[in-house]
């Protein structure tokens, strides 16, 4: 999604559509446990809530900051002014549905197999000998327009189920790079793939269904975990959040019993959003208590997607306790479906566990303890 502000580009790396117009930050040889800028243009998230995959631009323009580590990698911060991105207004931003931005990772809901299918995040990246030509071409001509991959040679394998995501440009039949040089796209998350095995946690794909976060049908202030259909969430993307995903800045679950869902993007509306002005958003982060969120996406009538990240208002997250552990929540996973009996392995499987807080309340999310 675009950012709501611009930037000055001190970087001299193109200024790309953002609500405060953002681009990534540099990952290149990030350590472990360092999180790089958000890529405004990351491709999940559509144009009607949770459905199209499509960019989301930054709110505001911004500038970009280097900080040095004492592990000698150099990382960038964007950070957002105070000049409203065009496309934004363009966009008329003041009318659009404003929704919560979750800390997790994306996924995608279609077809394999012929199937309904969680699919997960991957992208294909160039070779480290593509990568340097790419940045060494980036660094003399001040810009990423002109320059010429391979993809068949420049490029890392991917599975032979990999799908290169929606918007993504074909030419001569090859996905073509995004101006990171990545190429998004996704893979189906399979129960035999451990690296999957968070996303796994939240599928049954024998009984076609899905561990969901929603606010409640019958009260917005309620949320509640539900096994829905696979079906029902064909084409739309989520968010899996959880004890092994970004650190759980949610508090979820624990490392003995790790707990993750699946959020629908778009589907936590903030309810009293502030203005798209700098200083009313610097403000409702740092004193609302709606506010203890990661950042904001407005999903504007025309189908933009428009973003603002508290990093890009100079704000740390997390920051103290979120405001989605505020909510109270109600369990709803149907005991008969999830707990046949004569499974000697069900304490494993989180549906069944889930199953036996069927129609429970619990003050907050966090408070859904697993015993041994």
């Amino acid at each position: 999604a675009a950012s709501p502000f611009l930037r000055d580009n001190k970087l001299k790396i193109k200024c790309y559509k953002c609500m405060w117009v953002v681009t990534k930050s540099s990952t290149r040889d990030a350590p472990p446990g360092l999180r790089a800028a958000e890529d405004p243009l990351r491709v999940p998230h559509g144009g009607e809530r949770g459905t199209v995959q499509k960019e989301r631009l930054s709110a505001f323009c911004g500038e970009q900051h280097s900080h040095h580590f004492s592990v000698c990698v150099q990382q960038f911060q964007v950070v957002a002014t105070e000049n409203v991105n065009p496309v934004a207004l363009e966009s008329n931003i003041d009318c659009a549905l404003a929704t919560e931005k979750l800390d997790g990772t994306c996924c995608y809901v279609t077809t394999y197999k012929g199937e309904p299918y969680l699919w997960a995040r991957l992208d294909r990246k160039p070779t480290k000998q593509a990568d340097k030509r790419f940045k060494k071409y980036q660094y003399s001509q001040k810009t990423c327009k002109g320059f010429t991959w391979n993809v068949e040679e420049d490029f890392r394998a991917v599975p032979e189920s990999w799908i290169p995501a929606h918007r993504v440009q074909h030419e001569n039949g090859h996905p073509v790079p995004d101006e990171h040089g990545h190429i998004p796209g996704w893979v189906p998350v399979e129960n035999t793939n451990k690296q999957y095995c968070w996303h796994s946690s939240v599928v049954n794909y024998e009984d076609g269904l899905a561990l969901v976060l929603r606010p409640h049908p019958e009260d917005e202030g309620l949320l509640e975990i539900a096994s829905v259909p696979l079906s029902e969430l064909m084409e739309q993307t989520l968010e899996l959040i959880g004890t092994n995903v970004n650190g759980n800045p949610y508090g979820l679950g624990s490392k003995k019993h790790p707990l993750h869902v699946l959020v629908p993007h778009g589907i936590l509306r903030v309810r009293n959003a502030p203005p798209v002005e700098y200083q009313q958003l610097y403000s409702w982060f740092q004193e609302c208590h709606e506010g203890r969120v990661e950042g904001i996406v407005w999903h504007c009538n025309d189908g933009t997607l428009i973003k603002v990240h508290r990093h890009h208002l100079g704000l740390k997250w997390p920051d103290g306790e979120t405001f989605l552990n505020s909510r109270p929540v109600v369990v709803h996973v149907d005991r008969k479906r999830c707990d046949p009996p004569g499974l000697a392995d069900s304490h494993k499987d989180l549906f069944r566990i889930l199953s036996s807080f069927d129609r429970e309340h619990f003050n907050t999310i966090r408070d859904i303890q697993f015993e041994s």
